[in-house]
């Protein structure tokens, strides 16, 4: 499935936040949202608009590691309203 072009941080925070992960902290131009459960797991986020296509590849692939789904079914579930 094709990335988004046009996400900018706050907005992909708030459609993590669907799959329980949570703003914990934001310092200057970065925020840190943390998935707790069996284990923890924390993902910086910069606060830019848009976000940079390689930048946002990363933490998708990151966050569907941890997640242990494939890439296109989290962009899937992210991306349902």
């Amino acid at each position: 499935m094709k990335l988004p072009r046009d996400l900018d941080g706050q907005e992909l925070a708030r459609r993590l936040e669907k799959l329980g992960y949570q703003i914990t902290r934001q310092t200057g131009s970065h925020m840190r949202l943390s998935l707790s459960g069996n284990t923890v797991h924390h993902i910086t986020i910069p606060y830019h608009k848009p976000l940079r296509v390689g930048t946002l590849n990363n933490i998708l692939r990151e966050i569907a590691d941890h997640l242990k789904i494939d890439k296109g079914e989290l962009i899937r579930r992210l991306l349902e309203e």
